[in-house]
């Protein structure tokens, strides 16, 4: 009989206890001690275990569990000796920023004081032991109390080490899971330095001059830069999604995939299944399925997109939606189907988003709505002076290719339907529906997509591109998409070829920002776009292709500002 598929539940004794549905990945526990490393963080994508392992190795480690059930004896790590007789041998501080989401560093400061709060609440049976001394006790005191200052609060942590270390006379392991969440909202609602120096010097505290730590261990979605918060921590381990070190500890491998579908008689959906969920690589692991997404399609039995729509992409749709034409054009050849070569900085710097194109790739990448296809070498060479390694990547799998056709669908969505009947009206060659309707987009969506200082040529820019990636999700089912790429704005046409060329006409489109200086009014403009489509006869592989020149429509589209105008060759 199948294993109930418990959704959400991250405590580890309660899945194990409860028979729930669980692929095995206790080996993780031997693996990280047996590397003795003083601190590791890991960062994985949303969803993808991390919790759970944590939930696991504080049931494992903690003396508060010693003398309970054993929940490991059925489980790969219990076939270990030497690790049965390590379980239960050490004081373990668990903390989660998992839930800190402020917008104001004032309430994500008192958020985390409120966490240390309670981790003092949780062990509050050592304040008045003899251990501790009448200035350990004030201490103990002032975290207890509501306003905690800035210097007992960043060393809480330190201090309840050494509090449990002379108590127990064991030196203690700290889990810290999700340790960024509050720094890419910090980035969001722009208190990054504060939070940042707060982060700092709570993280050197605990992790680096505390004599007390036997290890740490954390987690989290990015790599968040050395210089901003572990500028002083040189003992710690890093483990991205390009490292080798537990590669097959979060997320599911195929094969534990297919055992868990011959389970539950979804063996006939292997293929389908593989092409939604499949797709993350861990170090030199590849096929490593989306484990949210499993465990849902095992609940439920069909297919959806459910590790896309668990959280809000409002960092990384904002990134993509102001980027300029370089970034666009990329995401376009990513939405087709094809992958990009880029240079990769796995420390995430997050002043640098919105500057730093390689950024924004590194971001995609942490967050898994990327993977790595191949590593460019370098002919085992040494990197190249002040050279990022270079990656192939790809959009990770069809679920995630769904959840970036939505949120191009979002972009336009204050005018989602102007944005609908603008595109049937190109099908049909409405060129009367096509001005009102684009001149109404435009006048909505020209400050939405606009960040620069030079508006009369980066708002129709933005525009274009963001016009370009919605045409390809609203048609790539009916069009093959092609646009012509030559360095700046004056030059960029757009080609819809028709998969069904019986049914559907061809469509060539040349956009142009009036010069002034050239072009006396807007009508010039656009006429001048067409004349351009037929003197360098843009058609010419249409035609080659077996299309009829009067099955070929030509549009020339001119901006002056916010107004645009369409005429029709």
């Amino acid at each position: 009989m199948a294993r109930t598929v418990a959704i959400g539940v991250q405590d580890f004794e309660e899945l194990i206890n409860n028979n729930c549905f669980y692929i095995d990945k206790t080996d993780f526990i031997k693996e990280w001690w047996d590397n003795m490393d003083s601190v590791t963080l890991i960062t994985r994508p949303r969803r993808f275990g991390k919790t759970l392992s944590l939930s696991m190795v504080e049931r494992f480690f903690s003396l508060q569990y010693r003398n309970e059930n054993n929940v490991f004896d059925k489980l790969n790590i219990w076939k270990y000796e030497q690790y049965r007789e390590l379980m239960g041998t050490y004081p373990v501080i668990m903390l989660s920023f998992a839930r800190i989401k402020e917008n104001s560093y004032s309430k994500t400061r008192n958020k985390i004081c409120e966490i240390l709060r309670n981790v003092y609440n949780r062990y509050i049976y050592i304040k008045d032991s003899e251990v501790l001394t009448d200035s350990d006790r004030l201490y103990y005191d002032r975290m207890l109390g509501e306003n905690i200052s800035d210097n007992d609060a960043t060393s809480a942590l330190y201090q309840m080490s050494d509090f449990l270390y002379r108590y127990y006379n064991k030196k203690v392991i700290i889990l810290l899971d999700e340790y960024d969440t509050p720094m890419q909202e910090a980035y969001i609602d722009g208190y990054w330095d504060e939070l940042a120096a707060f982060t700092r010097s709570l993280f050197n505290s605990t992790f680096k001059t505390n004599p007390a730590l036997a290890r740490g261990l954390m987690t989290g979605i990015t790599r968040v830069s050395k210089e901003s918060v572990f500028s002083d921590l040189n003992n710690i381990e890093v483990v991205t999604t390009t490292s080798k070190k537990y590669a097959q500890a979060y997320g599911f491998t195929e094969a534990e995939v297919f055992d868990a579908l011959n389970e539950y008689d979804l063996n006939d959906m292997q293929g389908q299944i593989k092409r939604w969920y499949d797709g993350f690589t861990f170090g030199t692991q590849q096929d490593i399925y989306n484990p949210w997404s499993i465990l849902n399609l095992l609940d439920k039995k069909q297919l959806g997109t459910y590790w896309t729509n668990t959280s809000a992409n409002g960092l990384v749709a904002s990134l993509l939606q102001e980027s300029d034409r370089d970034i666009k054009q990329l995401f376009e050849e990513l939405l087709n189907g094809r992958s990009i070569v880029c240079e990769i900085d796995e420390q995430i710097v997050y002043n640098q988003l919105s500057v730093n194109d390689n950024s924004i790739w590194s971001l995609l990448l942490a967050s898994g709505y990327l993977k790595v296809v191949n590593y460019i070498s370098y002919d085992n060479e040494a990197l190249p002076e002040n050279a990022l390694p270079q990656y192939e990547l790809k959009i990770t799998n069809y679920e995630t290719m769904l959840m970036f056709k939505e949120m191009i669908k979002n972009w336009f969505s204050n005018n989602r339907s102007d944005y609908n009947d603008l595109v049937k009206a190109l099908l049909v060659g409405d060129i009367d529906a096509m001005n009102e309707y684009m001149n109404r987009i435009s006048m909505q969506t020209f400050s939405y997509f606009d960040v620069g200082s030079n508006k009369d040529l980066v708002q129709p820019e933005r525009f274009y591109h963001g016009f370009v990636l919605g045409l390809l999700v609203e048609l790539q089912d009916r069009y093959y998409l092609h646009s012509n790429r030559e360095s700046g704005f004056g030059r960029y046409d757009i080609m819809l070829e028709p998969k069904d060329i019986a049914q559907d006409y061809a469509i060539i489109i040349e956009f142009k920002v009036r010069n002034k200086r050239r072009e006396h009014t807007l009508e010039d403009a656009a006429l001048s776009a067409v004349n351009q489509i037929e003197e360098r006869q843009y058609d010419a592989q249409l035609l080659e292709r077996g299309m009829k020149k009067d099955r070929i429509r030509y549009y020339g589209i001119a901006f002056d500002g916010k107004e645009v105008l369409i005429v029709g060759g």
